[in-house]
């Protein structure tokens, strides 16, 4: 028998409301085949891959157009029912759940690239449009979307978290990098946020109020992201260390002395065991870091070798060198992998996947500490960070059928966060609040900004059907 869902626990007044068949009527009558009620698509609908589970969504409609948004969402709101954005389901903090009941908005058939503007080093996208199909469709400008969070999330979905990932330390993340919005408000609006220039002091800054506003303000319909010159010459790196301690020292004394790396990602010994086992390579199982360096030739190279020396310095070996696409896929393919890899270690586990961040300054404190507790805890876990920027993430994998190793991960994880907490760190470097970090927000910001937050919410979406039970409660 499967442990009891713990949503309870983590939002103490569910309450699924009822979807009148009405509605049901009035959004097949207007979507025909693009609203289904078969479980099969509901329940596909209704999870993500966190470990939570909460009943399906009663409808599911497969919005085509901005206009098609609007209508269900007036059609929702005429009956106040919850509609939950969905983009391709990646998100790890039960963002897509619907546990309040509602319909499910499914943007994935917008999936188009709007407009390049290749001059102003802007492009324009639906909210379907994953990261990879936009960099593909935009390869031969000679330009870039270099923000990835490892999974092919849509746009939509990253803007609505305020994503970021691996290119973080040198790119920014989607706060920095989406410049406007079309968004679909609870009543069925469309607006606009914000606009191509590249600065404005026009009124409050709604896009940024919107991105990593998890779908409770709005449905995004639009995104106008950055986009960055193809780097002339990249070259990616492995390197292997005693300990964890040694690849974070290396790593922040390489972002202390200013070296302009694009990416460095941390992977423990655990992980790299099972990336091997998973994508048939044999790295060495020691804690390693991988890195990837972007510019000119000479600056790239100028940059490796900086990099090498001071690896070297604290017990560096080992080094791989990728100059190569194919080499440097192989090896990025691996790290994207590694939270597959992990489920696939232990067959039946679900994840407990964290998310914090803590000043660069402060990540060897938090880590080592971190990583002792997961040790002595005996549950299986993984560990990969974007140490660069002070961003890490452990997964603690457990059988969903023994309470009791729920209950080890969420100590764990309760411990890391507050660490995180302490050190003036975030509960959250990229995840998202969801339904999972909702109590730490409140530690991390203080009841005054929630509460602050409550009000903006109730002003915006005052029958509270935009994604409701996400990020706090009402």
């Amino acid at each position: 028998m499967n442990a009891p869902s713990e949503l309870s626990l983590l939002v103490p007044q569910i309450r699924q409301r009822a979807v009148p068949q009405a509605l049901i009527d009035a959004l097949k009558a207007r979507f025909g085949d693009q609203c289904s009620t078969a479980l099969v698509v509901r329940e596909q609908h209704g999870r993500d891959e966190s470990s939570f589970q909460a009943p399906p969504p009663a409808a599911v409609i497969f919005a085509e157009s901005t206009q098609d948004v609007a209508d269900a969402v007036k059609l929702a709101s005429a009956h106040e029912v919850p509609v939950i954005p969905f983009g391709v389901g990646t998100s790890l903090e039960g963002h897509l759940l619907a546990v309040q009941g509602g319909i499910s908005i499914d943007v994935g058939r917008m999936n188009k690239v709007l407009a390049v503007n290749s001059e102003d080093l802007t492009v324009t996208v639906q909210p379907g449009v994953t990261r990879k199909q936009l960099n593909e469709e935009i390869r031969s400008t000679g330009l870039f979307f270099p923000i990835d969070p490892g999974a092919d999330a849509t746009l939509g979905g990253m803007a609505a978290t305020r994503a970021s990932g691996t290119n973080a330390v040198r790119y920014g993340t989607m706060r920095e990098n989406v410049l406007s919005l079309e968004v679909v408000t609870a009543g069925g609006d469309i607006i606009h946020t914000g606009t191509r220039a590249k600065k404005s002091s026009a009124g409050y800054d709604l896009t940024r109020l919107l991105v990593g506003s998890e779908g409770t303000l709005g449905v995004i319909t639009e995104v106008t992201v950055r986009l960055y010159p193809l780097p002339e010459a990249i070259s990616a790196a492995i390197c292997s260390f005693p300990s964890i301690e040694a690849a974070v020292r290396t790593t922040i004394q390489i972002i202390q002395l200013g070296v302009p790396i694009a990416r460095v990602e941390l992977i423990d010994d655990n992980t790299v065991r099972m990336v091997n086992v998973h994508s048939k390579l044999n790295l060495r199982e020691e804690p390693m870091l991988l890195m990837e360096f972007h510019g000119s030739p000479s600056g790239v190279k100028e940059q490796a070798e900086t990099v090498q020396e001071i690896a070297a310095e604290h017990g560096g070996k080992a080094f791989e060198w990728a100059t190569t696409p194919e080499e440097r896929t192989r090896l990025w393919t691996a790290r994207h992998n590694a939270y597959f890899a992990a489920i696939q270690s232990k067959p039946g586990c679900r994840a407990i996947s964290t998310d914090t961040c803590v000043p660069i300054s402060r990540l060897a404190d938090c880590l080592l500490d971190s990583v002792k507790e997961a040790n002595e805890s005996g549950l299986p876990y993984f560990l990969v960070g974007h140490v660069g920027d002070g961003n890490f993430h452990f997964g603690y994998l457990l059988d969903p059928d023994k309470p009791e190793e729920r209950e080890i991960a969420e100590k764990l994880n309760h411990r890391l966060v507050a660490r995180a907490l302490s050190l003036e760190g975030t509960c959250t470097g990229e995840h998202g609040v969801g339904l999972h970090k909702m109590e730490f927000l409140v530690t991390e910001a203080g009841a005054g900004a929630v509460d602050m937050m409550r009000t903006i919410k109730r002003a915006l979406d005052p029958k509270n059907i935009m994604n409701p039970g996400k990020i706090f409660s009402l």
